[in-house]
């Protein structure tokens, strides 16, 4: 058998079951319809309610966070956070390439330019290192402030992204942020549910995002919270997103310009719901996760990529690394996982390669253009393997 064959066989019997298999299904195995009923029958489905509250005090329990604020979506928590965080028109936010689109359109509706950062093939995250050496090379410190000195734009913000919930090196980069006085925005959207150290992602920055799309890890059909340790910022947040209106039993009154961006009681009641179930979906994931490392063993030219060290990760999408970098191959190899029934996708198209980001400043991106010829995505759906009565 050739190497393209023995992983799609290898897959299909990870996923154990005979059709189509898609990429990842959320899993509804709790109180969803009960408490999506209630905000029915009561009215409340709108962005006042009981479950909105409900819903942002559990994610402050689980991840450790003081405050979390509901959003609609992700991207609209992280350009939330970035614009709190200080982010403004004509000034640079550093990212890595390696990441979903969100994060750089969220930096661009601030009028910011995204500035690319290569990441590291052990973590798949933002290369701290690397990136203190870049910034030694462009960048200088005045006044406490950071600067690009071949654009003159200042750098507002750094954005590491814990990609597929694996937990970036946050130590080294709490490091460079603050040796360079550049404040972090941590997208953790994708990681609910892993650890850094014993500390949970999203709780390392001034402000740090989640998301609940409907293919995360918890899901609330679409949603996003910020997260932060700062009572003013998580009240300017909510009121920011609740459209800056004041308080008042009856007045409309406005004091800045706002954004409609605070998550639904209706979308909030199935997120409460998931997060009562969130443990035994973690569980399942690792179980997951754990099929596809020993089934993938032994065949030579391919590779699970797992959790860093000191790390626990929530394994949000299973990535098959192969040993060389062949567009041709992963081409191939993601023809016959599709055709097979098994979804398949290849990594995020880097940023720096799309069209409205080619212009934008950068470090040397070598290694994610290898990983990006390299990584395949294949079915991680919690649902695919037994629960705690399994």
């Amino acid at each position: 058998m050739t190497l393209i064959d023995q992983i799609v066989a290898r897959v299909r019997d990870v996923v154990a079951k005979p059709g189509e298999v898609l990429l990842h299904m959320p899993l509804f195995a709790g109180n969803e319809s009960k408490y999506v009923q209630q905000c029915i029958e009561t009215g409340w489905v709108s962005s006042a309610g009981a479950f909105v509250t409900q819903f942002e005090q559990k994610l402050c329990a689980i991840t450790g966070s003081r405050y979390a604020v509901a959003t609609v979506n992700g991207t609209a928590a992280l350009h939330m956070a970035l614009m709190l965080a200080g982010v403004e028109r004509d000034t640079e936010v550093l990212m890595p390439s390696l990441t979903f689109v969100a994060t750089a359109n969220a930096a661009s509706y601030c009028g910011a330019i995204p500035h690319f950062c290569d990441v590291e093939s052990k973590t798949l995250g933002v290369d701290s290192y690397r990136l203190d050496e870049h910034l030694s090379q462009i960048a200088k410190v005045r006044d406490g402030v950071c600067f690009n000195t071949n654009t003159s734009r200042r750098i507002a913000a750094i954005v590491p992204m814990h990609t597929f919930g694996h937990p970036v090196n946050i130590d080294a980069l709490v490091e460079v942020a603050a040796k360079w006085n550049i404040p972090i925005v941590e997208d953790a959207a994708e990681s609910l549910g892993s650890f850094y150290h014993n500390k949970h992602t999203g709780t390392f920055g001034k402000l740090n995002v989640l998301s609940f799309n409907g293919n995360k890890t918890i899901t609330t059909g679409a949603g996003g919270a910020i997260l932060t340790d700062d009572a003013s910022l998580a009240a300017r947040a909510k009121h920011l997103t609740t459209t800056a209106k004041e308080p008042h039993p009856f007045e409309y009154v406005h004091d800045a310009i706002g954004y409609n961006y605070r998550l639904p009681n209706l979308n909030a009641a199935m997120g409460v719901a998931q997060l009562e179930k969130l443990d035994d979906i973690l569980r399942r994931k690792r179980r997951l996760a754990l099929r596809y490392i020993e089934m993938m063993r032994d065949i030579p030219g391919v590779k699970v990529f797992t959790e860093p060290t000191d790390c626990r990760s929530n394994y949000w999408l299973n990535t098959l690394i192969l040993d060389k970098a062949d567009m041709a191959v992963r081409d191939q190899l993601l023809t016959a996982l599709n055709a097979a029934g098994l979804q398949s996708r290849p990594i995020w198209r880097p940023m720096h390669q799309l069209a409205m980001f080619k212009e934008c400043p950068a470090m040397s991106l070598h290694v994610t253009e290898g990983i990006a010829q390299r990584a395949v995505n294949v079915p991680s759906s919690p649902g695919l393997v037994g629960g705690d009565n399994a």
